[in-house]
C-alpha cells in the first residue's frame, strides 16, 4: 500500500510500515505516582466492554490506523458452523473506532459496509489492520482489512465523525 511510516505528530499518519506491533504495546512501568488520563483510542477501548468480552486485542494504533486480533471461538460461530458475519463486523468496527479516535477526541461511526470474501472457522486467528483514506473536518473514511494468515477474509469500510467538544 507504500503508507509513511508512523507519526504520531501529525493527524495524516496512516498504517506502519512494519504491521508488527511496536514498543508502544509494550507495557511502560509506572515512575511517578498518579498514571496519565487516558485520551482518544486508548479511553474508548478501556470502556469498549464488548470487544474485550471477545477477546478483541488492540496490538498496535495511532492516530489515524490501528491493527487489532481476535481468535474465533465457539460462541461466535453459526449454524453452518462458520464464523457469524456480525462477530466479524464487529471485528472490523473495533479496528475502525481504534483508528479514528485521536487523543483527545470522541469520534463514532457515521455507517459501515463489509464485504465477506472467505469464511472463517472456529481457532481462526484473525487481524485486522486499519487505515486513514481521508479526514476532511470532522468526517473520515477508513479501510480495515481482516485476514486469516495471507487470506483476506473481509474488507470494510467505515464512515467517521467527531463530535464536538462537551460544553
Amino acid at each position: 500500500m507504500g503508507q509513511p511510516a508512523h507519526d504520531t505528530t501529525t493527524a495524516e499518519s496512516q498504517t506502519p510500515n512494519d504491521p508488527a506491533p511496536t514498543e508502544a504495546a509494550t507495557p511502560v512501568p509506572e515512575t511517578t505516582t498518579s498514571s496519565p488520563e487516558l485520551t482518544g483510542a486508548a479511553a474508548m477501548f478501556a470502556n469498549d466492554r464488548a470487544s474485550q468480552h471477545l477477546g478483541i486485542t488492540v496490538d498496535d494504533h495511532g492516530p489515524g490506523w490501528a491493527q487489532c486480533s481476535m481468535t474465533v471461538t465457539e460462541i461466535m460461530t453459526n449454524g453452518h458452523d462458520i464464523t457469524h458475519g456480525g462477530y466479524i463486523f464487529l471485528f472490523a468496527d473495533t479496528t475502525f473506532a481504534m483508528a479514528c479516535n485521536y487523543p483527545g477526541s470522541i469520534t463514532v461511526a457515521s455507517g459501515g459496509d463489509i464485504d465477506f470474501l472467505k469464511p472463517t472457522y472456529l481457532g481462526d486467528e484473525l487481524v485486522a489492520r486499519g487505515h486513514e483514506v481521508i479526514k476532511q473536518g470532522r468526517s473520515g473514511i477508513y479501510d480495515v482489512t481482516v485476514t486469516r494468515g495471507d487470506d483476506i477474509i473481509a474488507t470494510y469500510r467505515g464512515r467517521s465523525r467527531t463530535l464536538p467538544a462537551r460544553k
